[in-house]
């Protein structure tokens, strides 16, 4: 998750710098200071990307969309600017951050979440030559590719392993923010459980909520919130919350016996939480790398992807993390799980 253009937000054309001089306060967009920089190859493509909260280097959903990045950047040279949203950040923020990419001649430009969305349907209006992906949201337009996925069946297998796991029939789920997209996580993982034991308990809570997008970067929180589900008897906790992820799976390790569940990344294989890997039972891996990278692919190939394009279970748009072997002896059911919702048989809420 490299070769990386660096320069700030604010300071990409004299008139971005004007209006946006905090910026380089870093108050609302923030270079990714993890990434090294250098120039691309001559002519190849420019791949502009505006992270999420938290960045490269999340561990989970932001490095996921870096990855994929990574990988065209490597195969069709080129370069990289990346800018991160920061919590504070207000709608005209994003709609700046994505003008200045596109003043700066970056095409495509990837938008790193659900948040982004009226940011891009409004300037992807402004720059009808510049191809826009979104990532976990829909806009339409000619030159726009919304990347969504089916989160709530990748979720749902994951409460089916849960179910098969706990031994106090008490789980835990912690969303990041309180939003359409994170009830999805919940709808499927709560399905998946009580589809494979009714009796078994479930605790949801979210780290904040409305336009507070801090749950997907605090992972103090997310180890508070893994904490006192654990204390209040949970022995599995399933976190879709960012980097606040990290947190909890810190917490889960702590208790003998208890299991995490990951989400985004594979995060059994995260080099930053190899301390946490005998706790880490299985990740929703959500496959946006592949997303990027095939939206890319399209750009430099000439034929933009465009429309809303869906990754779902049936095309691995999302799966379960097998690193470790701890779903061996129950890998049989989660195998006959997954193939009942590729048929059809199973139908997995959106919505809790």
């Amino acid at each position: 998750m490299r070769r990386v253009a660096k320069l700030s937000a604010a300071c990409l054309a004299t008139a971005a710098l004007a209006l946006s001089a905090t910026a380089c306060g870093k108050t609302s967009s923030q270079e990714d200071s993890s990434s090294p920089s250098s120039s691309g190859g001559k002519g190849g493509i420019k791949i502009g990307l505006a992270y999420d909260v938290g960045g490269r280097g999340d561990r989970s959903f932001n490095d996921s969309a870096a990855r994929g990045a990574d990988k065209a950047e490597k195969q069709f040279g080129g370069s990289i600017k990346e800018l991160t949203a920061k919590t504070s950040d207000t709608p005209a923020d994003r709609v700046q951050r994505l003008t200045d990419l596109a003043q700066a001649g970056y095409s495509p430009i990837i938008a790193v979440g659900y948040t982004y969305a009226p940011a891009v349907q409004q300037v992807a209006k402004q720059f009808p030559k510049t191809s826009f992906g979104l990532i976990d949201s829909v806009v339409d337009g000619k030159n726009v590719n919304s990347i969504t996925f089916t989160e709530e069946q990748g979720s749902y297998l994951a409460g089916v392993a849960a179910a098969l796991k706990t031994k106090k029939d008490h789980v835990g789920f912690i969303g990041g923010v309180d939003s359409p997209l994170i009830k999805k996580f919940q709808a499927g993982y709560v399905q998946g459980v009580h589809d494979t034991n009714a009796k078994i308990k479930v605790d949801v809570q979210y780290l904040s909520h409305g336009t507070d997008t801090s749950g997907f970067s605090s992972p103090d929180k997310g180890q508070q919130a893994a904490q006192g589900m654990l204390d209040n008897g949970a022995d599995v906790v399933y976190s879709a919350a960012g980097s606040s992820g990290t947190g909890a799976i810190e917490a889960v390790n702590g208790v003998k016996g208890a299991w995490a569940i990951g989400v985004d990344s594979d995060q059994y294989n995260i080099p930053g939480l190899a301390k946490y890997k005998s706790s880490i039972l299985t990740s929703v891996v959500k496959n946006v790398d592949v997303g990027v990278f095939d939206f890319i692919q399209s750009v430099k190939n000439g034929k933009p992807l465009a429309g809303n394009n869906v990754y779902s279970l049936a095309k691995g748009g999302v799966s379960l993390a097998t690193s470790g072997g701890y779903l061996k002896d129950i890998q049989s059911k989660l195998d006959a799980a997954k193939q009942k919702i590729v048929d059809g048989k199973i139908k997995v809420k959106t919505t809790p």
